[in-house]
């Protein structure tokens, strides 16, 4: 928490500023709580945190401006054009300030990705809240803080003007992965998770569409292939006749039978979960932005990327246990529930060898989990949590 002071001016010369026509000042917020967030796209927790403030956001659409301020980790996450590409695939819809030589990190005092700091009416910087908050008390704190100001004749509520950029559209729109659709001859087939339209799709050899699974708008909804509906599905792996999604948005295994027509979940509440243990039910197992799958007879491994964490589904069960990883984030090997991990995000098997590899995206390495006994993680490429090549070997 911060001593009440003045907050620190938001323009600069080096700061681009997205979905607003033009900078804006902490004059121009006045009478109305400023949240700012700082994050950075590479950021699991902070994508996170962007489910919470659209809730805020849509219950005091007059009275808070959330303000989302870029502070890049990586130099991919410098260039301005990424962040902008960010923006379009996360559907941020509030004002952005891409801060490329994190002046404002610096200025706000800022040290983790994320952090909320919240601006008082009269431009004071009253608190700030590192991770990832509990979404029902701070909505309810952000009530009380405004019918004390309403009372006090702080607030002068006003909607914000926000700029939407052209919506470009195609066949697909961020797709995650594709993989062979199996059963269909020698790779005739393929799905895609198609992430930006919230689908399944499966192209043929010449890139034809063949078939679409989910209605196109986020959702959770278990149906046929046209009333189902995913929220930004990153990665899949199929099966015979089926093909198990990662639903990452609904934090959520799902399972569409194509000869069936239908979407069912396997595991996942459509909440964000806290670390993977169990053994336990899937459709009691709250998970945490899954972003990929593996597939060995009856066992689905999955990235559990918001915990820091691999897991598996045993289908012939429905039961669902952490693999490795205590949830702990760093790049830390050894036996595979001791070891530490870092927002694993893609997946590889070879099942002759008994080993999953993992690309850990938060600390830019190639891991390997080897799943005989005695189960223990291993790093082939890559150092630390701050450590990136720029170039190839």
């Amino acid at each position: 928490m911060f001593g009440l002071s003045h907050a620190p001016d938001l323009t600069g010369n080096r700061l681009r500023w997205f979905n607003v026509e033009r900078p804006l000042s902490l004059e121009d917020l006045r009478g109305r709580l400023v949240i700012l967030d700082f994050w950075t796209f590479c950021c699991i927790n902070c994508m996170h945190v962007l489910s919470t403030l659209k809730v805020i956001e849509e219950t005091f659409p007059e009275e808070v401006v959330v303000i989302g301020i870029h502070s890049p980790k990586f130099e991919a996450e410098r260039d301005a054009a990424n962040v902008a590409q960010a923006i379009a695939r996360y559907d941020i819809r509030h004002p952005v300030v891409h801060d490329p030589e994190m002046t404002l990190w610096r200025a706000y005092s800022v040290r983790a990705w994320p952090t909320l700091l919240f601006l008082s009416p009269d431009g004071m910087i009253i608190g700030s809240v590192p991770g990832e908050p509990d979404r029902l008390p701070l909505t309810r704190g952000i009530g009380k803080m405004i019918g004390d100001w309403k009372g006090k004749g702080m607030m002068a509520p006003k909607r914000l003007a926000l700029r939407r950029p052209p919506k470009t559209d195609g066949l697909l729109r961020f797709p995650g992965k594709i993989k062979p659709l199996r059963g269909a001859g020698d790779g005739k087939l393929w799905a895609v998770a198609d992430s930006g339209h919230h689908q399944v799709v499966v192209l043929d050899d010449d890139g034809c569409e063949v078939r679409r699974f989910g209605g196109g708008e986020a959702g959770f909804i278990d149906s046929d292939a046209a009333n189902s509906a995913f929220h930004n599905p990153q990665g899949l792996i199929c099966g015979a006749g089926v093909i198990y999604v990662a639903d990452t948005g609904n934090h959520a295994i799902r399972l569409i039978d194509l000869e069936k027509d239908e979407i069912v979940t396997l595991a996942g509440t459509g909440e964000r979960g806290m670390a993977l243990g169990g053994p336990e039910p899937g459709s009691e197992a709250a998970l945490a932005s899954v972003w990929d799958l593996e597939l060995a007879g009856e066992r689905l491994f999955f990235a559990n990327a918001g915990t820091h964490q691999l897991g598996e589904l045993d289908l012939a069960s429905n039961q669902v246990r952490s693999l490795a990883g205590t949830s702990g984030e760093d790049i830390i090997d050894g036996p595979s529930m001791e070891a530490l991990l870092a927002q694993p995000s893609g997946l590889a098997l070879d099942g002759k060898a008994g080993t999953l590899y993992f690309a850990d995206s938060e600390t830019s390495s190639v891991r390997a989990l080897n799943l005989k006994s005695p189960s223990r993680v291993d790093t082939l490429v890559g150092t630390g949590l701050f450590d990136f090549g720029a170039i190839n070997g």
